[in-house]
């Protein structure tokens, strides 16, 4: 195992909040007084930044206390898949490299690990997935979901991938979670819960990317168990 206490936050597709429930995570842990590393594999779309957002690897390394370089040994403009990007850009990406890397950010340290897309995201162009990166690891795993129409599909699918592979599934977070949800969101929580043999965990919309932000609602999920 690379860290001996520790999780790998991946998510049911991208754009589902994988990278705030992460950076949540890390700066609640922080504000514990817990030492914590950082760790995602590659970061694509830099040529297309987020306005009021920062990039995934600058949000998790601030909330980790880590400088954001050392957090993705892989850093791509395009906003296209890891295995196009790396092609793109002329550089094979190589599974070891970053195994080793998230070894050496883990460390000593309660490592926070982010995931790029979906489990069956390739990061190689030889089929190597995130799902073979979350099992190196060894870690546990928190699927990020929306909490809207269509969730139920694509999390129950996710669940699915990470166990059949012997992934540690410790729970669901639905990110973006509504101060008064719909009937169809309530139920959507039910329905992951009971059809996924999971707990459900919300995370609410926050009120912006500072770490003092992050690591408010970070406080509201139940992560010390998960770990």
């Amino acid at each position: 195992m690379v860290a001996r206490r520790g999780l790998f936050v991946t998510g049911t597709d991208t754009e589902v909040g994988k990278s705030v429930v992460a950076a949540a995570i890390a700066a609640a842990l922080v504000a514990d007084g817990a030492t914590v590393g950082a760790f995602k594999p590659v970061v694509t779309g830099l040529d297309e930044p987020e306005p009021d957002k920062p990039a995934d690897h600058v949000l998790l390394g601030h909330c980790a206390g880590v400088a954001p370089e050392l957090v993705a040994p892989l850093r791509f403009g395009p906003a296209v898949s890891p295995h196009l990007a790396a092609e793109l850009a002329g550089v094979a990406i190589e599974p070891e490299v970053l195994v080793d890397t998230a070894r050496r950010n883990g460390e000593g340290r309660t490592l926070v690990a982010e995931g790029v897309g979906g489990l069956l995201v390739p990061l190689t162009a030889g089929g190597w997935l995130v799902r073979d990166l979350v099992v190196a690891l060894g870690l546990p795993a928190i699927v990020v979901a929306r909490p809207g129409l269509g969730t139920i599909n694509h999390t129950l699918l996710t669940l699915e991938a990470a166990r059949g592979a012997g992934i540690d599934v410790r729970a669901v977070v639905l990110s973006g979670w509504p101060d008064e949800p719909s009937a169809m969101q309530v139920s959507n929580r039910r329905t992951i819960g009971e059809l996924g043999h999971v707990e459900v965990a919300v995370l609410p919309h926050v009120g912006g990317f500072t770490v003092a932000e992050l690591a408010r609602v970070g406080r509201t999920l139940p992560y010390d168990r998960w770990l």
